[in-house]
């Protein structure tokens, strides 16, 4: 078996060393680890192989606390210690800015961490197969079943319960946690019908923790009880949506990042600000707070309505909020000739270049973007960039320990 040492991470589940000028990826690694491999599949520039035994382990390793790992796909980190796992991030986003945008960023304080590795997500999404509950094996579709998951706000609330009742049409549950309890989310293969109703209702009965439960397929939402979530973006503003619009998940760590993106965007009295993919006005409600005249847009007309109801709860008479697909809003603005000051750019894991160019054309003094996928959003920067826009400020986020992933955001201004 031939023999490799791990030199660095990739932002995915992935070691990486080489053998034989090549370089091999290998799951659950850790950085420092001298490991005998065995070769799974070769390609030009990479091979991928996977650990036969630990003949050394580097530094930061540990055992992994969950048991359910290294079947479950869910945690790809977890068998690196938490500030390293923080210390790898940082030194990853600061590779991809200086390789890619030729920028140099301080990887020490780059990436805050969170408050708390695990027991911090409130929103977690598991799929079903029957009455079987889990996440996906890593690298397969097929489902590791679990009884407690160890990231999440709750680590033993898994929807059992649900999954058995709706059966084989139940394909994920997310259970979205609040300070007064829980709302299970299905999605189901077919539009619910009364039998499913029925049977929603019969759970949330018997389990006092669930408030609500809202089912979803075939262009249909039903729901069960109470759908609402309360949380809090910044002190003294605490926000009501239904529990099936996105909402971040690590909510200690996206206060942090909200008042980051409020000292970011400096807003004045009246100061025009586009908020684009604005979801149920994370940033948009707390700029708007601070006299910021905010027009938000996304796709999701559930999440827009969300938006104006809490705008209006909270006495915001200048936030405006309009259903439509972010890059038709920026070409629409652009032939209005409507100028933001700022504009905000929180899109999903896939990025949002197909949107540089119009924003770019508006010409805002300066753009906040929010990404949790660093190589999307530094290709989205080179866009910026070659219109004239200079980054001015990096600050990452820990949302998911024990995953590879990081929120960021990036200031950057007109020049």
């Amino acid at each position: 078996m031939p023999e490799i040492e791990i030199n660095t991470m990739t932002f995915g589940p992935y070691g990486v060393g080489r053998l034989d000028g090549k370089s091999v990826m290998v799951p659950h690694a850790a950085p420092g680890d001298r490991l005998e491999v065995a070769l799974k599949s070769e390609r030009r520039d990479y091979a991928i192989a996977r650990i036969d035994r630990i003949i050394r382990p580097g530094s930061s390793r540990r055992e992994p606390p969950c048991h359910f790992l290294p079947r479950c796909g869910g945690c790809d980190w977890q068998q690196i210690e938490y500030p390293a796992q923080v210390a790898l991030k940082a030194e990853l986003i600061a590779a991809e800015f200086r390789h890619l945008l030729g920028v140099e960023l301080e990887p020490k304080g780059l990436v805050e961490a969170a408050p708390a590795e695990f027991a911090y997500r409130s929103r977690t999404r598991f799929k079903t197969s029957g009455a079987g509950v889990g996440f996906h094996e890593a690298g397969s579709n097929s489902i590791v079943e679990i009884d407690r998951c160890m990231v999440a706000v709750a680590p033993e609330r898994i929807p059992v319960a649900l999954a058995t009742a709706l059966g084989r049409r139940c394909t994920e549950i997310e259970v979205v946690s609040d300070r007064n309890g829980e709302v299970q989310v299905a999605n189901l293969a077919k539009a619910p019908g009364n039998a499913e109703v029925s049977r929603a209702r019969q759970v949330m009965h018997g389990d006092s923790a669930i408030r609500g439960i809202v089912m979803r397929g075939g262009n249909r939402r039903e729901v069960v009880g109470d759908a609402k979530i309360l949380f809090e973006l910044e002190p003294a503003c605490v926000i009501e949506i239904d529990a099936d619009l996105f909402s971040q998940v690590n909510r200690a760590q996206n206060v942090k990042l909200v008042a980051t993106v409020v000292a970011m965007a400096a807003v004045r009295a009246d100061m025009p600000v586009l908020d684009l993919f604005c979801g149920a006005g994370n940033f948009s409600l707390p700029l708007a707070r601070r006299g910021a005249r905010v027009t938000g847009v996304d796709a999701d007309a559930l999440a827009i309505a969300g938006a104006q109801q809490n705008a209006a709860r909270i006495g915001l008479k200048d936030a405006q909020f309009i259903a439509m697909k972010a890059a038709e809003t920026a070409r629409f603005f652009e032939r209005a000739h409507y100028r933001p000051e700022l504009v905000i750019i929180d899109p999903p894991r896939t990025g949002a270049l197909e949107l540089m160019e119009a924003v770019a054309r508006l010409r805002p003094r300066a753009v906040i973007y929010v990404s949790c996928d660093t190589a999307t959003l530094v290709r989205d920067l080179q866009s910026l960039a070659a219109n004239g826009y200079e980054i001015s400020g990096v600050r990452g986020f820990d949302f998911f320990p024990n995953t590879h992933h990081a929120e960021v955001a990036v200031h950057a201004l007109l020049t």
